[in-house]
């Protein structure tokens, strides 16, 4: 059981989504465009894909009661893919390719490989059945049928569907807007010199890169510094760019950290302290009527609650259709002989131990580790108050299923 002031992780996920309205803006990009972006309205079907009916091989189009034993066929047309073919004249065959509208007359196409060319015509060197290598009219796509939902996230195979259906331009949400607001006096940028006490601001390259891979638009990147005003100025500024703040420490118990404080004073606390490990410290509100998403200080903490509570959060409000997270079963290469109260994530990835797949963590599973991520490719779920033995079937979640 979860001690009485951590909220337990369903819990808590409930509570984000319910408060999670979907981005109401749409815009309308071109096709090339499209990637990664999520349809705003549903795709019909405008006609028939193919539109008529077609040869899969090359090879020739024949009626099938026209073969006669060893009797050579005479070649009566040629149809390239592209031109409108003329009908097959009765007792004979037309050189066909890929592609090509199959003649009305023809009933069967006969891949080239099994065709012997004779002075006399083609002899078939094979068993013939009636529509054999014809793609039909509508096989992949039917008119008026729905090909693409609403809230379906583009790929490049639904970039390839939406050109087969003569789409050049599509309505899609717009991105969502994220500013990163980091927390600390002692964080200075990359390529500056480090003072005494001081270290490079790390967490807001790991969300912008986390973002990036989202699909969101990063509007604001500040530090926060360690004043209770300026905490408070700066999340309102950001409040009116932004369609969520994503802040990084300032969410604990200590003197210096304002963030939590601030949502609280302004009534807009209504989340704090999860069951999981790492990542107790985590709060959720809002300030002038923006979310505010405040994500633990530590590097390895804000990796693992951006991708189990953050992504969940970021998907409902671009208006993703729902898809529920499968993971894996896979025998445990590891120990832990301490349960916890909250639900673990551990830094891991699948191995190969004789012919067998394993999930082996990395061995030193330190929130402020970086190092242990790089490592990783994914993340093992060790449930509440359970201790974990080499053979003991754990859940695994890769990185690239959680940021899907």
């Amino acid at each position: 059981m979860a001690k009485p002031n951590l909220t337990p992780l369903e819990d808590a996920l409930d509570h984000l989504l319910s408060e999670a309205p979907v981005v109401a803006q749409i815009e309308t990009v071109a096709l090339a465009d499209s990637l990664g972006r999520v349809l705003a309205e549903n795709h019909y079907v405008p006609a028939d894909v193919p539109p008529a009916d077609n040869s899969a091989v090359d090879g020739y189009a024949l009626r099938k009661q026209d073969l006669h034993g060893d009797r050579p066929i005479p070649v009566s047309a040629r149809i390239p893919a592209g031109e409108a073919p003329k009908p097959l004249e009765p007792g004979t065959a037309a050189r066909i390719f890929t592609g090509s509208e199959i003649p009305e007359g023809a009933d069967s196409v006969v891949m080239q490989e099994r065709i012997e060319v004779t002075d006399g015509g083609i002899l078939v060197q094979a068993t013939v059945d009636e529509g054999q290598n014809i793609r039909r009219r509508g096989q992949d796509l039917t008119r008026g049928d729905l090909a693409l939902a609403k809230g379906t996230t583009v790929r490049p195979n639904e970039m390839g569907l939406l050109a087969s259906m003569g789409a050049a331009r599509v309505a899609v949400l717009t991105r969502l807007k994220v500013a990163i607001l980091s927390t600390g006096d002692e964080l200075v940028e990359p390529g500056m010199p480090l003072g005494p006490g001081q270290i490079y601001n790390s967490n807001r390259f790991t969300l912008m890169g986390l973002l990036a891979e989202a699909g969101c638009e990063v509007v604001l990147c500040e530090t926060l510094r360690d004043k209770r005003e300026a905490t408070r100025e700066t999340l309102l500024r950001a409040a009116e760019s932004a369609d969520l703040i994503i802040t990084s420490g300032g969410v604990s118990v200590g003197e210096e950290d304002h963030v939590r404080a601030v949502l609280e004073e302004s009534g807009g606390l209504s989340l704090w302290k999860m069951a999981i490990k790492p990542g107790k410290p985590v709060a959720f509100g809002a300030i002038g009527g923006t979310p505010v998403l405040g994500l633990p200080g530590n590097p390895g903490s804000v990796l693992v609650t951006f991708l189990v509570v953050g992504m969940p959060y970021i998907r409902k409000r671009q208006g993703r259709n729902p898809k529920a997270l499968s993971g894996e079963r896979i025998p445990a290469d590891f120990t832990i002989s301490s349960a916890s109260v909250r639900r673990e994530f551990v830094r891991a990835r699948k191995e190969t131990r004789g012919s067998d797949p394993v999930v082996a963590a990395f061995p030193n599973q330190s929130s402020g580790m970086l190092s242990s991520a790089c490592w990783a490719d994914g993340l093992a779920v060790v449930p509440e108050n359970t201790t974990v033995s080499p053979g003991d079937l754990l859940t695994y979640y890769s990185f690239a299923e959680l940021l899907s």
